[in-house]
C-alpha cells in the first residue's frame, strides 16, 4: 500500500521515526488540516461549524508556535523555515511580518 503525501511531508518534521507528538509534527499536521479546511470553506462559506474548527484549529497552532518560539528557539526557526517553503509566512505564524 502506497504512503499517502501528508505521511512522506510528515517524516521531514519528526524528530525521530517513531515521533507523532512532538509539537514540531502537531504543527504540520494542524497546517496541513487548515490548507484543507480553508479550501473547503471557500466552496462552502455557509459551514459555521467548519469554520468554528478552522479557528480552533488555528488556535492550537498559535499555542503550538508560541510554546516553541519560548522554550526551542532553535526547532522554532527550522520548523518555520520548513513550512514557509509550503505557505505564506504571515499564515503560518498568523502575524503580520512588518
Amino acid at each position: 500500500m502506497a504512503e499517502s503525501s501528508e505521511t512522506l511531508s510528515l517524516k521531514e518534521f519528526q524528530l525521530h521515526d517513531k515521533d507523532t507528538g512532538s509539537a514540531d509534527v502537531q504543527v504540520a499536521l494542524l497546517t496541513r488540516r487548515i490548507e484543507h479546511l480553508t479550501e473547503h470553506l471557500k466552496t462552502y462559506r455557509k459551514d459555521h461549524s467548519s469554520r468554528r474548527g478552522l479557528l480552533k484549529m488555528v488556535a492550537q497552532r498559535r499555542s503550538l508556535l508560541d510554546y516553541l518560539s519560548k522554550t526551542k528557539a532553535d526547532r522554532y526557526k527550522k520548523l518555520i523555515d520548513k513550512l514557509d517553503r509550503q505557505t505564506e509566512p504571515a499564515q503560518i505564524t498568523g502575524r503580520s511580518l512588518v
